[in-house]
């Protein structure tokens, strides 16, 4: 089931800016503090155990998560859930559906939850056809936006590699960017994509500074493939993103990788890795 799917299934179940990047100090130096999970990454054991899952998650050391999908929960039985795990949700993935006559209802259960974030992950293929269809996705991202501000919750947009192939020369991750108002939609940038894309997040960090207040954190296993792997088994230069965190804006990192053999196993070595990091 790819993400789009998975994310609708969910849906269809149900009808205060922090200090950017916060840091614990450690022994060496500052160190990652709120790192968290894409819960994507752990679907099928969602599926199967709900509340066995979100203990799990919780005994690795993880606090936050990130939600796609409430696999048939309402908003209450997500929230009390992850109060018993101790977890909260700061942020979650929506389908671009959800935007239109059901976004009231989308945000409603955010406050119920606790999520500060909402964020559309995926776009189809027909809607990615030339820049005017990206011109097009760029208002119904300014709407839902402005109507999330409205209800005190922020809106991002998720990235993967095809915003960075050019169409008529320009890179539609650019045009969104350049399109979207800043105060209504933020970016939540995928930092395995935008390297498989081709791209130095460090120029879009400088270039808009502060508009990515979320980050994913998977690791690329180097060109040509970019084969998915744990945080800190691949190539990307975590040190090198992360010391330009404050700059980004960033505020939460969130662990994913789409395709781990052993889920466990893979959110347990990334976080290691991660809150063992000296930036």
């Amino acid at each position: 089931m790819n993400r789009r799917d998975f994310l609708q299934r969910s849906a269809a179940t149900l009808a205060a800016l922090s200090t950017p990047g916060r840091l614990a100090a450690g022994p060496g130096g500052s160190r990652l503090d709120r790192i968290g999970v894409q819960l994507y990454t752990v679907r099928d054991a969602m599926q199967r155990d709900f509340e066995g899952t979100l203990g799990r998650i919780a005994g690795v050391g993880y606090r936050e998560v990130e939600t796609a999908g409430y696999f048939g929960r309402t908003a209450a039985q997500v929230r009390d859930a992850l109060r018993r795990a101790g977890l909260s949700a700061p942020s979650a993935h929506v389908p671009l559906e959800s935007l239109g006559t059901g976004w009231d209802q989308v945000l409603a259960d955010a406050h119920t939850i606790g999520h500060r974030y909402l964020v559309m992950p995926w776009l189809d293929e027909k809607d990615r056809t030339s820049l005017d269809a990206y011109r097009r996705i760029a208002d119904r991202l300014n709407r839902a936006g402005e109507a999330a501000s409205r209800a005190g919750i922020r809106f991002a947009y998720h990235n993967h590699d095809f915003e960075f192939h050019p169409i008529e020369e320009r890179l539609p991750y650019d045009l969104l960017l350049e399109s979207t108002d800043p105060g209504h939609v933020r970016f939540q940038l995928d930092l395995y994509w935008i390297t498989k894309g081709g791209q130095d997040p460090l120029a879009y960090f400088a270039r808009w500074p502060g508009r990515f207040p979320s980050v994913h954190v998977k690791d690329s296993a180097g060109p040509p493939e970019h084969r998915m792997a744990d945080v800190g088994a691949g190539t990307i230069d975590w040190k090198r993103i992360f010391a330009r965190r404050h700059e980004a804006g960033i505020e939460h990192f969130f662990v994913e990788r789409d395709d781990p053999p052993d889920p466990f196993a893979s959110i347990a070595a990334s976080y290691k890795y991660l809150r063992g990091l000296e930036l």
